[in-house]
């Protein structure tokens, strides 16, 4: 064989070799993932993305957690709408603040919708309607009837929270006269509702449950849409509230993972499928029960449209309010 024809039949071999193992080298992901919390260490969200981490790579390889807190979560959303170098590797942990941020904050450079890939919803956890001790409203019909007349307080982790919008939701459907109270973070507003220097609070169910359990705090129902088997024997605020024009009140917090839009197809589905395994496993189940949540249903196109309503929701109920920040 001349000697150019036998080095062209060379490149053609080494050719055909490279394109046999270049998708096994092309699988997502090629690099680490980086799993961005848009909150300080600590919280719900931050405990949540660390156990979702731990069991996540056991399935697709190493995953990182970064903590990027600041504005109400659209800091850390803003960056990942932006995309660029790694955005194919990285995903976030989104939460009500994804959909009540863009409400409260008027100048974002993002869509919460449209520039963003939906992976799959994780967990919803409930509020708690829950008031001290001491509280003379033993039911929620008592609490209504008495909101509608004196100047209440309720509290919560501060503006644009779930605990805080949900507060908001239950001021416009009933009528009720609440002055909002907002803190730092729930480790500062609990105090304040354990020794009754507010009235009520619409707090997520770990910062409350033990509490409640201990005696220390009376639930007066759950926000979500069936009672809670956590907090057996307390009915939903739909359910006790209907007379009171609350029979279409619910509120949950969700947390489920999003990536920007520019995320291919591959990694979309590689991570769907690797969240299916997180979700059965005994240790994640045992985690929801601890924080007294359910495993949430939504993927795909369906978390995307419930996302979409949660934004139409809260923008209604802010601009009802007149909540801006």
């Amino acid at each position: 064989m001349p000697p150019l024809l036998k080095l062209f039949s060379r490149l053609l071999i080494a050719g055909a070799s490279l394109s046999l193992i270049a998708p096994a080298q092309a699988e997502w992901p090629s690099e680490t993932v980086r799993l961005i919390v848009p909150y300080a260490p600590g919280g719900t969200t931050d405990v949540l993305s660390r156990k979702v981490a731990d069991l996540l790579q056991q399935e697709i390889g190493t995953v990182v957690v970064e903590n990027r807190p600041g504005a109400g979560s659209t800091m850390a959303t803003a960056q990942l709408a932006r995309g660029g170098r790694g955005a194919d590797h990285t995903i976030l942990m989104a939460s009500p603040g994804h959909t009540i941020g863009p409400v409260l904050y008027k100048n974002l450079r993002y869509e919460p919708v449209k520039d963003f890939r939906f992976i799959r919803n994780i967990i919803e956890i409930p509020n708690v309607m829950t008031v001290p001790a001491n509280s003379p409203y033993d039911s929620l019909g008592a609490f209504v009837e008495a909101a509608k007349t004196k100047e209440l307080t309720f509290s919560s982790a501060g503006v644009g929270s779930s605990i805080h919008m949900s507060g908001e939701l239950f001021k416009t459907m009933t009528g009720a006269k609440m002055t909002h109270v907002p803190f730092r973070g729930s480790g500062e507003a609990l105090p304040a509702l354990l020794s009754g220097d507010v009235d009520v609070s619409f707090e997520n169910m770990p910062t409350v449950l033990a509490h409640i359990k201990s005696g220390k705090l009376r639930a007066l129902a759950v926000t979500s849409k069936e009672p809670s088997p956590f907090l057996p024997g307390v009915g939903t605020v739909s359910q006790l509230g209907a007379d009171q024009g609350l029979g279409e009140f619910v509120t949950t917090a969700w947390f489920g993972l999003i990536a920007d839009d520019s995320m291919p197809d591959e990694a979309v589905t590689r991570l769907q499928t690797a969240l299916e395994k997180v979700m059965a496993d005994p240790g994640f189940l045992e985690f929801v029960a601890q924080v007294g949540g359910e495993p949430a249903a939504q993927a795909g196109d369906a978390f995307r449209d419930y996302v979409a309503e949660d934004v139409e929701r809260w923008s209604a109920v802010a601009g009802q309010a007149q909540i801006e920040e």
